[in-house]
């Protein structure tokens, strides 16, 4: 599931403030305590460092960055290396978009659109990957999709019954107050707008009115707020807009015990039932967005003038059409894994995840059959802002913390201030489940129809790390997919800083104590690294 319920969290907060009457407590900032030799950044970002932030440099920068710019500067410079496949499992990517149409796998084996399988892969018409989920676009979740299976032998159905009567009432109550909301905006521009005679009022004029009507000067004190949180009315209306349709796409779809998503005639518990889906590996629709971001993160061409540079300079990404808008199926990950081991890829990247999963063991053997074929997997942390050695998150690549294969990373995320608010409020952790923490807050990236926009989540961090691993097997082809491993974890930068986890200010601990490394990715480090084990 794409969307961050801590995200949806906080902006439930915020909107609550904001149309408040009277004044507010002040908002509690956590004390900074940072015994690292690295300065604070005071300064705001500018524009180019907001576009660019995760590779800048902690050490030249200030800015905790993956010190890609540096490492292409000092060590890379005008060296391609070897092509390197990367495998991007996630929900399609606009294989159109300017700053990626020059970066695609293509099958050469197969000829395009004559509805053949010609290399008898078991994919008819593959020319860029395979879009396991066919016209499927909105899906269940995982643990509504156990209640409605009736499966009570599960040893989790009743911890998916309570799971969905939570859920259900949460979002229900959130519709609620988001359309209260979203009148209340409406009713507050109506207003300003007949008052001043034009719709693209300013917040200076607004400040001009004087009214005894205490309905004008509400929708003054409405504007004044919003002004305040750095927005326009227009804007707020758009981003109230977009928080309702997320929620009703939760209730009508994600929540929805009776609603059908899965358009294919397939067997989702048999492994075996194959060759289902299409070769349309783009996005259904536009906003669905999340796969071209996360390739662009990777591999967006350098250095074309366009919108956004990719961390690895020299890949081609295969597209593999897995994630809905709603919970990813086991068989279908498990299936993508394999496709992209079999077909060529040296890097997976999965920036999905669920707390349930009936089927986990398909995609912890899939893991480990990438590991076996020497092939990196890193997998985004998750965006609940819990602790994964505690919390169930799914996929893993161990049993018990016991790991299947030596090849699996899982990526934490990082904002751009470095301190205590370093950690993204979002963001999983675990001293045994998560290796390593990578730029994942507002990150710039493609979007589809050759757009560019910022998102963030663990799921904008994994592709960092996954470009990063590209890099080391472009530049350093002989090692394997476990060194390349090891490298990032063990070239990253160790800070002991203590930070606010869970975005909970009531919560700090030593950013050691939540990742397996205790460290920052660092491509330069890692470069510099892995040229000592060739």
């Amino acid at each position: 599931m794409n969307l961050s319920k801590r995200l949806i969290g906080s902006l439930m907060l915020m909107l609550a403030v904001l149309f408040g009457c009277g004044s507010t407590a002040d908002i509690l900032s956590t004390p900074i305590e940072n015994i690292d030799t690295s300065p604070l950044k005071v300064a705001d970002l500018t524009d180019s460092e907001k576009k660019n932030w995760g590779h800048l440099d902690l050490e030249r920068d200030t800015i905790p960055g993956m010190a890609v710019d540096r490492a292409y500067a000092e060590i890379i410079k005008n060296k391609k290396g070897n092509k390197v496949v990367v495998a991007v499992i996630d929900s399609g990517i606009d294989i159109d978009h300017e700053d990626l149409d020059d970066v695609l796998w293509t099958n050469k084996d197969e000829v395009p659109n004559n509805g053949k399988d010609d290399d008898k892969n078991g994919y008819i018409d593959d020319i860029h990957g395979w879009n396991f989920l066919g016209d499927t676009y909105n899906e269940q979740l995982e643990f509504v999709r156990l209640i409605v299976s009736g499966n009570t032998s599960d040893p989790r159905f009743e911890e998916a019954k309570k799971q969905y009567e939570e859920d259900y009432q949460l979002w229900t109550n959130r519709k609620t107050q988001y359309d209260q909301i979203a009148q209340a905006v409406k009713n507050a521009n109506e207003t300003l707008t007949k008052v001043l005679g034009k719709d693209d009022y300013t917040i200076a004029e607004v400040n001009e009115i004087k009214s005894e009507d205490q309905n004008v000067m509400q929708a003054v004190q409405i504007a004044n707020n919003i002004n305040a949180n750095g927005l326009t009315m227009q804007d707020a209306k758009t981003e109230i807009d977009g928080a309702l349709v997320s929620i009703n796409e939760r209730l009508n779809y994600n929540l929805n015990k009776d609603f059908k998503g899965r358009k294919l005639n397939d067997n989702i518990n048999d492994l075996s039932d194959t060759g289902y889906g299409n070769g349309n590996v783009k996005p259904m629709v536009k906003n669905e967005s999340h796969g071209t971001h996360v390739a662009g993160i990777i591999a967006a061409e350098r250095n074309n003038g366009k919108g956004a540079n990719g961390v690895a300079n020299n890949v081609e990404i295969m597209s593999l059409r897995v994630v809905p808008n709603g919970d990813e199926y086991d068989k279908d990950v498990a299936l993508a894994i394999r496709y992209a081991v079999d077909n060529g890829a040296k890097v997976i990247n999965g920036s999905f995840g669920k707390s349930f999963s009936p089927h986990s063991g398909w995609v912890r053997d899939a893991i480990k059959y990438a590991g076996d074929n020497d092939v990196v997997f890193v997998h985004a942390a998750g965006n609940d802002s819990n602790n994964v050695d505690v919390e169930p998150n799914f996929p893993d690549d161990n049993v018990n913390f016991v790991e299947v294969s030596d090849n699996y990373i899982r990526v934490g995320s990082l904002t751009e201030k470095y301190g205590s608010k370093m950690v993204s409020g979002f963001s999983n952790y675990g001293k045994k489940n998560v290796d390593v923490f990578a730029p994942g807050s507002s990150v710039y990236s493609t979007t589809p129809e050759n757009e560019y926009d910022f998102k963030g989540g663990t799921s904008m961090a994994a592709p960092g790390v996954a470009g990063i691993a590209a890099l080391i097997r472009s530049q350093y082809p002989n090692l394997s997919a476990s060194q390349v491993k090891q490298v990032i974890l063990d070239s990253g930068l160790p800070l002991t800083t203590k930070v606010v986890v869970g975005g909970d200010a009531s919560n700090v601990k030593a950013f050691s104590e939540l990742s397996k490394s205790g460290k920052i990715v660092n491509a330069y480090n890692a470069l510099i690294m892995a040229s000592k084990l060739k």
